[in-house]
């Protein structure tokens, strides 16, 4: 356990951040796994839905600094690919 005040409040801060990133990291896979899910039903329209959802949840945790700029934008573009390859 924590000695000094300033270790004390470090070790309360690392509890908040790993349930904030937990959160963040379950969020993103299942929304990536709804899109993936729809694209292997060749479901069209709830692939484009889920797509749509996944976009803008995976561009606003670049906003909070969940994710870094490119690392979402390989996700969101290795999704869309998926998206397109529905006939």
């Amino acid at each position: 356990m924590a000695n000094h005040k300033s270790a004390e409040k470090r070790a309360r801060q690392t509890i908040k951040k790993t349930e904030r990133n937990r959160f963040y990291r379950t969020r993103l896979k299942n929304i990536t796994k709804a899109v993936r899910e729809a694209a292997a039903k060749n479901d069209k329209n709830a692939a484009n839905e889920a797509f749509k959802i996944a976009n803008k949840s995976i561009h606003a945790m670049v906003s909070r600094g969940f994710l870094k700029k490119q690392t979402a934008s390989r996700r969101v573009s290795r999704l869309a690919l998926l998206v397109n390859k529905i006939a």
